[in-house]
């Protein structure tokens, strides 16, 4: 692991925010370091408010959408919500979808096939609208590139909306309203929502037609806040008003579906981390292992009993996907290992009866273990598709970009992106991959990195700091939680290793005559030799807290451990 310390703030910009908030001073540093400088940028940040939403019509074409949806129920036109099957796509058809039909009866939903159809708009989905008398489709999460698909639907008189958060290409499709704030002519104060939060926007903006207040459209925020976290956008400015207050709803009031996901989970309050790992996931396995129409069930069910026989159903899904998920993955291993791969920069495999659904699950945990740009491919159809992670720092769509001669399409961002290719390109497609990625990727990027906020002692972390820490929530991309370092600690003498292969470490580490503090690593079971016989070390670590029976402690939760006095 390389530790690196964050750049501090100059003096005077720490000491004047600290004396305004009466917050010490490491504490101003981790604000300043989220661009919070002023006393009235702190109060936004710790109170968070749902009056800093933004006017859904300061979004380019917004008014035209309200107005094609608001002529479609005047004329009784039945009208399409279609979306993604990932998080993001079934959340927002599930929003929009419940929010019309609310109003107005003639709406139905569609979620392509991953299998059959790929990702966004298809012309099945198009087919589909046309053969059941649908004349307005609003597409979610996608159709920001669909201009054929949307071409084919005008000249079968079918309208689009197209409610997206990628960037769009040239051209924009010929659409009646293309809500993107990415859109370069745009001018909406905030372009990071996610899909999600697009079909948010376009509610709030219905809603505003119908004399609805914000606070009467709180209730869909538990699904804005879970495709907030799902999607791994900022949690800054208007997400982190989202996500605020659809965190609360996840824990007070969740629609029956997120409350039949969630109802074995003994915690009481639930965190943006704890959505991102049980309930996305969850909602994930549906397209994954079978069809996105499952999740889109789920979450517009308000039959609690029919919710929980749905999230049976979808937990059997994850399941499923976490054995198919453990099976490929320890198969690509194999194949690393017996083609001596281990030393290459990028990872590149394949194997025909890999299940679609799940390689880019396995990418992300061959990352784990070879820290490099990974590619994992398998037959879909006559062609193979891979899905493809990277590493901080490198951008796996310009290499694909540089490679593409050898692919059929690809798409993506710069560190997740999915391609086709012909079965014959696929070794020399392999072999130019991993010679672009060994001319560009610098050598630092092929180790991880933790960055560190703040040195700090134990004696700093103190009641007062964890109630602050608290408010800094919900974490996520420019909103990380703080990881701080803390030199010249030393064991108790009840470090010990845990799991059934030791791969993980527990101990109680104090510094000078600190009282011990309880810390857990998390695969670093082989840190053991470290801490042990009481030399000193240094920790980069998170701080949380712990309940146990009732009781709440605090723990350090361990990025990473090394010898005392190591640069």
């Amino acid at each position: 692991m390389r530790w690196t310390l964050k750049p501090k703030p100059s003096e005077d910009k720490i000491k004047h925010l600290a004396q305004a908030l009466n917050v010490e001073d490491f504490v101003a540093t981790l604000l300043i370091q989220r661009g919070i400088e002023t006393f009235e940028d702190a109060k936004n940040f710790f109170r968070p408010s749902l009056e800093h939403l933004h006017d859904p019509y300061l979004m380019k074409d917004m008014d035209k959408a309200v107005a094609r949806i608001e002529q479609a129920i005047e004329n009784h036109e039945n009208i399409l919500v279609f979306g993604d099957y990932d998080v993001d796509g079934t959340t927002a058809v599930s929003l929009v979808s419940s929010y019309l039909k609310a109003h107005y009866p003639n709406i139905a939903t569609y979620i392509p096939d991953r299998y059959d159809e790929g990702y966004g708009v298809s012309y099945k989905g198009i087919d589909y609208a046309d053969d059941n008398g649908i004349s307005l489709i609003i597409a979610l999460d996608c159709g920001i590139k669909s201009i054929d698909h949307i071409a084919y639907a005008k000249a079968k008189n079918i309208d689009f909306i197209v409610c997206d958060h990628h960037r769009p290409g040239e051209f924009l499709p010929d659409a009646v309203a293309v809500l993107d704030p990415k859109r370069e002519d745009c001018s909406y104060p905030y372009d990071e929502l996610c899909g999600c939060g697009v079909g948010f926007k376009l509610i709030q903006a219905l809603g505003q037609n119908r004399n609805e207040t914000i606070e009467d459209l709180v209730p869909y925020l538990d699904l804005v806040a879970t495709a907030i976290a799902a999607d791994i956008v900022p949690i800054t400015g208007e997400n982190r008003v989202l996500a605020y207050f659809g965190l609360k709803v996840i824990n007070s009031e969740p629609r029956p579906g997120i409350k039949a996901l969630v109802h074995q989970v003994k915690k009481k309050v639930l965190d943006i981390t704890d959505v991102v790992f049980i309930i996305s996931p969850r909602i994930n396995a549906a397209g994954r292992i079978k069809h996105g129409n499952h999740a889109v069930e789920l979450l517009t069910e308000f039959d609690l009993e029919q919710a929980q026989q749905f999230a049976s159903e979808i937990e059997q899904y994850n399941a499923d996907r976490k054995d198919l998920d453990k099976k490929i993955t320890k198969e690509a291993f194999q194949q690393i290992v017996e083609n001596n791969e281990e030393e290459r920069f990028s990872t590149v495999v394949f194997q025909e009866d890999w299940h679609k659904g799940v390689i880019g699950i396995v990418a992300s945990r061959l990352i784990e273990t070879y820290y490099r740009p990974t590619l994992v491919f398998t037959k879909s159809g006559d062609k193979y598709a891979a899905s493809a992670r990277s590493v901080k720092g490198f951008d796996v769509y310009n290499a694909l970009d540089a490679c593409s001669e050898h692919l059929e399409q690809f798409g993506g961002h710069m560190y997740a992106a999915g391609m086709t290719l012909k079965a014959e390109n696929y070794k020399v497609f392999k072999d130019a991959f991993e010679k672009q990625v060994s001319e560009t990727i610098l050598p630092e990027m092929l180790t991880p990195e933790i960055e560190i906020d703040a040195e700090i002692n134990f004696s700093d972390i103190t009641p007062k700091l964890i109630r602050i820490l608290k408010q800094f929530e919900p974490f996520g991309p420019q909103n990380m939680t703080p990881v701080f370092m803390t030199e010249n600690a030393v064991d108790t003498g009840y470090a010990k290793t845990l799991g059934a292969e030791e791969e993980h470490l527990r101990l109680f580490a104090k510094q000078n005559n600190s009282d011990g503090i309880a810390a857990i690593g998390f695969g670093l079971g082989k840190k053991l030799n470290i801490v042990k016989n009481q030399n000193p070390f240094q920790l980069a670590y998170c701080i949380a807290e712990n309940e146990w029976n009732g009781t709440v402690s605090t723990q350090l939760m361990l990025k990473d451990i090394r010898t005392n006095g190591r640069d």
